[in-house]
């Protein structure tokens, strides 16, 4: 598995991956475990998540207003989980592999990554007490009619926090890590405080060099001028 130590300030860093999409999940409607019901709706919902932010780099737009706006939410989600979804990936790993700006050193990068890891561990820990007690909490409207939907809903942000909380703890204490220098990631840096037209083409530059499909957008998002 491949990290990079991507610059998002002048002494901001956020780690960023592209990983394979997450295998098509079946519903066992036959399962009596409601964990299982929920990591394969989970899942479910996230490979769905993943189609649509791929439907939209492509003509082939849903029609429909109901169409549209599920879409819409659906490319949302998948965006907002880039972050998660590298510790998911990272809690199957035994070994990695960190890039890390070559305008700093090694001693430093490894700091930054094992900094990084640990403030999500404590993150994802915190929200999953928080979204645990309110899907208990959510229990009290299971006597309304219609499907439970704010139980389904922390039912979904324990899931994804968890998993979130078991990939940064792999990532402290069972992966074995290696580093590499590598110099894209130092234009990204200097790419910041360019204006318009010339960072989104520096940015372009880099990616391309680093072959990582989702990197603009994942910069766009979170690198502060």
């Amino acid at each position: 598995m491949d990290v990079y130590l991507v610059p998002i300030g002048r002494d901001r860093y956020e780690l960023y991956c592209e990983v394979p999409d997450e295998p098509e999940a079946t519903v066992d409607e036959t399962s009596t475990g409601f964990v299982s019901r929920m990591k394969h709706r989970f899942m479910a919902l996230l490979a769905e998540a993943e189609r649509e932010r791929r439907r939209g780099h492509t003509d082939d737009q849903p029609k429909g207003t109901f169409a549209r706006t599920k879409a819409v939410i659906l490319r949302y989600v998948a965006e907002t989980i880039a972050e998660q979804r590298l510790l998911w990936h990272l809690r199957r790993q035994d070994s990695a592999r960190l890039f890390f700006p070559d305008d700093l050193d090694e001693p430093r990068a490894s700091t930054l990554l094992r900094r990084q890891l640990a403030r999500d561990f404590e993150k994802h820990r915190f929200w999953l007490i928080v979204d645990t007690l309110g899907f208990v909490a959510s229990g009290a409207l299971v006597l309304l009619p219609g499907p439970n939907i704010v139980a389904y809903y922390f039912a979904f942000r324990m899931a994804g926090h968890y998993l979130s909380l078991r990939g940064a703890r792999q990532g402290l204490d069972s992966v074995t890590w290696t580093a590499e220098e590598s110099p894209p990631l130092s234009e990204l840096r200097r790419a910041i405080d360019l204006d318009g037209a010339e960072r989104e083409r520096r940015v372009h530059d880099v990616a391309a060099a680093l072959k990582l499909e989702h990197l603009v957008k994942f910069f766009e998002r979170t690198a502060v001028t």
